[in-house]
């Protein structure tokens, strides 16, 4: 009984997830479209003649993994911390909370849209790219949807636990312009980090994105600047991490029982 109960909740999250930011596709969909389009444009037709190859492929070709895993890592995470915090800011995540609802089920719920969102853009991207690279092939298909489930994951639990400790509204930007921008246009989407010199490329491993590119980059082109088994490792252990953070946070209210 309270297993079919938890079923029906899970659901039911979800389908209103989805149908958030689905309602507003043209403020949650086209945007990712239009910003990677001019990505494409700028990087890769403008500059990436000047480049030429960068790991032995074509610059285009190199730089869309990346930039499709920058589109899911956002629209992930932007999808769950607004969600979650508009929930507490008009008052209903009580209602949820008091229900006879698991936190586990109320974290994967929430984990659903996000990843539903990250999914949907990563297609859209990936057709985008299509009128860019004559030939985007695909080295290991089970590596890359692996990648972006774990990737999609991991921000959405990062967005969850931003939305539980966010105050304002302001306080769900802070976290996108000051930490995620910088993580992945450091995280080697656009370049290789063998390119780096000797302490800098130290320190780019120190970037958790950076493992979640090459993992997806190896998956689309097989190629990658750090071993797969090492950038699986990483994204799991954060996942981890994040989830029992995130489930720890929920139980004890932080942010929403005063």
């Amino acid at each position: 009984m309270a297993s079919s109960f938890n079923l029906v909740a899970l659901q039911t999250i979800w389908i209103k997830e989805c149908t958030r930011f689905l309602r507003i596709w043209i403020q949650t969909l086209v945007p990712p479209a239009i910003t990677m389009t001019l990505y494409f444009v700028i990087f890769g037709s403008i500059v990436g003649e000047r480049i030429g190859e960068m790991g032995g492929r074509p610059y285009m070709e190199f730089i869309v993994p990346g930039l499709i895993m920058m589109s899911v890592i956002t629209n992930s995470y932007s999808n769950v911390a607004s969600s979650f915090f508009s929930a507490k800011f008009q008052r209903n995540i009580e209602e949820m909370l008091v229900a006879p609802v698991s936190t586990t089920v109320i974290i994967i719920g929430y984990i659903g849209g996000g990843l539903a969102r990250a999914l949907i853009v990563a297609v859209i991207v990936t057709l985008v790219s299509f009128l860019f690279v004559d030939n985007v092939q695909i080295h290991n298909a089970g590596i890359l949807v692996l990648t972006v489930v774990l990737t999609s994951t991991l921000f959405s639990l990062a967005g969850l636990i931003n939305g539980i400790h966010a105050k304002t509204f302001d306080d769900i930007s802070i976290v996108p312009t000051f930490i995620l921008t910088p993580l992945t246009y450091l995280g080697g989407v656009f370049f290789s980090i063998s390119l780096l010199p000797g302490i800098w490329s130290t320190v780019a491993q120190a970037n958790p994105v950076l493992y979640m590119v090459n993992a997806f980059r190896y998956g689309f082109l097989g190629i990658s600047d750090v071993a797969l088994s090492t950038s699986l490792s990483v994204i799991i252990g954060f996942n981890i991490v994040f989830f029992a953070l995130a489930y720890i946070l929920l139980e004890r209210g932080v942010g929403i029982r005063s």
